[in-house]
């Protein structure tokens, strides 16, 4: 007869086996839908390129991940940077870190308004905030492009107050993907925000001011400390889809103002170089991955018991 330790065993080896089981389809989802393009990217990079685009499968090569950061000369084959590519991946990473920051800037302010709103109010407010989900991304995106265009909303109304006397060019420029960019992530930086604030303990903030201390000191002593996982949250949500996007850039930015998703495609179109275009794929995920990780870390650090 089985001792009661035999019988324990065997009845979590069979809840063990029943979780795995339950568990195989979402597995499967995730790996055939996530993980398993992945490593075709991967592979891809390693492979040599086909006459027409595609790539040659029997054939191993590193010149996708060599063309990432260098370029050969067509005449003396000489090795030179690849200024082009690092020029595109310097306004990529630029323009997410701006694009973050500018969130951050009009995100705290606005989640602060609303948690400090009366609680029957407060769900109004944050249905406000979600109504450009509601919109597709290309839609919202050529909304800003009749904003900011020569004669948009923008500029005709800077002509008529009598600001400007000639529209200002902003189209098809870094300026424009910048606007672009915080118009459409905006309320990813405002709803985790809110999401911290409204736990936040407003009675600490009214003891801080009964100790004398003035209304940065409480912000950076009380506040800031209370709400950083949102704000590491929403910067993760803004960097991330910043740094990859495709659709702001191609509209805003006219073709010319490329970013790295833009250069990506470009690669599996027209250059007709898929492990050029897979190498620069992995290398924006890793790229990535180490930009959040440094952050997280670094946030963590600084927040101390807060974070």
């Amino acid at each position: 007869m089985a001792s009661a330790a035999e019988i324990a065993r065997r009845d979590e080896q069979s809840k063990t086996r029943t979780r795995w089981l339950l568990s195989l389809p979402a597995l499967f989802i995730v790996f055939i839908a996530a993980i398993g393009p992945l490593f075709v990217m991967l592979a891809y990079s390693f492979m040599a390129k086909g006459d027409y685009g595609d790539v040659k499968p029997g054939e191993f090569s590193l010149d996708g991940w060599f063309s990432v950061l260098f370029q050969r000369d067509i005449f003396d084959d000489t090795v030179t940077l690849a200024d082009a590519h690092l020029s595109i991946l310097w306004r990529s990473v630029r323009l997410s870190v701006i694009t973050t920051l500018a969130t951050l800037a009009l995100g705290f302010p606005t989640a602060y308004f609303i948690a400090t709103r009366p609680r029957s109010t407060r769900e109004v407010w944050v249905f406000l905030i979600t109504i450009p989900f509601w919109t597709n991304l290309l839609i919202r995106t050529f909304a800003m492009q009749q904003v900011i265009r020569n004669e948009g909303v923008l500029n005709t109304l800077l002509m008529w107050l009598g600001v400007i006397k000639e529209p200002i060019p902003i189209m098809y420029t870094d300026w424009a993907i910048l606007f672009g960019m915080v118009y459409v992530y905006l309320p990813l930086m405002v709803l985790p925000l809110y999401a911290s604030m409204e736990k936040l303990d407003f009675r600490l903030v009214e003891a801080g001011y009964d100790l004398y201390a003035g209304r940065l000191a409480v912000l950076r002593r009380i506040i800031l400390p209370l709400v950083k996982p949102g704000i590491v949250a929403g910067s993760i949500l803004v960097f991330v889809p910043s740094l990859g996007a495709y659709v702001i850039p191609r509209v805003l930015g006219g073709g010319k103002n490329l970013m790295l998703a833009n250069l990506i495609e470009l690669q599996f179109g027209a250059g007709r170089n898929w492990p050029l275009g897979a190498a620069l794929s992995i290398s924006l995920m890793l790229l990535v991955m180490v930009a959040m990780l440094v952050y997280v870390r670094n946030a963590t650090r600084s927040g101390g018991g807060h974070g």
